[in-house]
């Protein structure tokens, strides 16, 4: 495809988003859970799965090593044959951080494992030291060989107590993965306390495993001999649905969110009582309803780990904030380089000014259609905000990075009444 031939979305702004959605389960914890899959001979069933760019992905490092799957509608069915080895060919890996989330599975399974660079947005240092020390106290050998992390323990892992040095979600997950087939117990100390580490435990356990205190600072595995198949739903992700209401407060929307966990979305929700957005949640639905006349106050938002703020909305909020009365303060504390959309929010005409990991957003500023560029999910989820609150045509490019997190935000964004297309259309572009 030609430079000439890029897609991009062009958005009509200023359409209220008003009607209902059902959530799509959590990229963040489908990727996990299908790496589970690997620690059992088992066929596995996981439900309630998005069909994004790095779910396919997973899939094919999958096929390679030895694992059948088929994805049908929004369930995958998985289907180990035998015990699974080998390795992600290194474009593989690099085209998803959670490639290197095989590494635990295969090392519990079959005492070694190899994994090139993993790759994913470019939005800050996550190294991988946190990983690589947890499978040193479990008892394996671990080096580097020209960007390869490889890994030996042949004679299988041991229960070790392992001190995160920050709470690394994918180091969390990894080390449970790892540690739920080690001989005795194991203790993850300064664990990610995500919903996503949550749900991956209650499948580990769903499949045998002995994980307690998932969700909390300090997580114990018992270790098993073996794991059986699984049959596990996904749960609803908070950032699609964050993202979601986002959009529909900075369009003075009412929409209805279904099948959501309202509590995965506290801070959250506790940014929108103090802006002066009104919520009503029950068991598992969220609504948003915001008058058009409402005016929006300037408030404070600090991204952190899980139960934090989220980075993954720290973005998406910066746009919303353009539209609060007053000077708001955004400080990015969990990846030193997301503020990348700064830039491009400008051309709305924001008023942001920024430094390092901290922006002002003085508001409220008459955003006006742009032509922008995003540079990760996240950003590119923020400049549609802000496109739907403009004024006039924006055209959003650099959306291949949509397709690694969302589902279908643009198709969700249509049925809640935004105008916005893909130009050219998708059938162009695979004519």
């Amino acid at each position: 495809m030609n430079a000439d031939a890029e897609p991009y979305l062009q958005i009509n702004g200023q359409r209220r988003l008003v009607g209902e959605l059902r959530v799509n389960g959590a990229k963040n914890a489908a990727l996990p859970c299908l790496a589970a899959a690997l620690l059992s001979d088992d066929a596995s069933r996981l439900r309630r799965v998005p069909h994004i760019e790095d779910v396919h992905r997973f899939l094919d490092i999958l096929t390679i090593l030895g694992v059948e799957s088929e994805f049908t509608d929004d369930e995958i069915n998985i289907r180990p044959s035998g015990v699974c080895g080998g390795a992600p060919p290194d474009d593989l890996a690099a085209a998803l951080r959670a490639s290197f989330l095989v590494m635990g599975p295969l090392l519990a399974r079959t005492g070694q494992a190899s994994c090139g660079a993993p790759g994913g947005d470019v939005i800050g240092a996550r190294p991988l030291d946190v990983h690589l020390a947890g499978f040193q106290a479990l008892g394996a050998s671990v080096e580097s060989i020209g960007g390869r992390t490889i890994a030996h323990a042949p004679n299988g892992l041991r229960g070790a107590t392992i001190v995160l040095d920050y709470p690394s979600v994918l180091g969390t997950e990894n080390l449970l993965l790892a540690s739920v087939l080690a001989s005795g117990r194991t203790r993850i100390v300064n664990a990610a306390m995500e919903p996503e580490i949550v749900c991956l435990a209650e499948m580990l356990n769903s499949m045998g495993g002995r994980i307690s205190h998932a969700g909390h600072n300090t997580i114990t595995i018992d270790g098993v001999e073996r794991l059986v198949g699984a049959d596990h739903e996904l749960i609803p992700d908070r950032i699609e649905a964050g993202t979601l209401l986002i959009a529909a407060a900075a369009t003075r929307g009412q929409i209805c969110l279904r099948g959501v966990e309202p509590v995965h979305l506290e801070s959250l929700l506790a940014k929108f009582r103090e802006v002066g957005v009104s919520i009503r949640r029950s068991d598992d639905e969220l609504e948003l309803s915001l008058d058009s006349a409402t005016s929006l106050r300037a408030t404070n938002v600090q991204a952190l780990p899980y139960p934090g703020f989220a980075t993954d909305l720290q973005a998406p909020i910066t746009a919303l904030l353009t539209q609060a009365e007053g000077t708001s303060i955004v400080h990015e504390r969990v990846f030193e380089n997301r503020m990348q959309h700064l830039d491009e929010l400008r051309k709305f005409g924001a008023n942001i000014i920024a430094g390092g990991s901290v922006s002002a957003i003085n508001g409220p500023v008459r955003l006006s259609g742009a032509v922008v560029r995003g540079t990760d999910i996240r950003a590119t989820a923020a400049l549609i905000v802000a496109a739907l609150a403009a004024d006039g045509e924006s055209r959003a490019y650099g959306i291949r990075h949509l397709a690694r997190g969302y589902a279908d935000l643009p198709g969700q964004l249509r049925t809640l009444g935004a105008d916005i297309e893909q130009v050219p259309r998708l059938d162009t572009l695979t004519n």
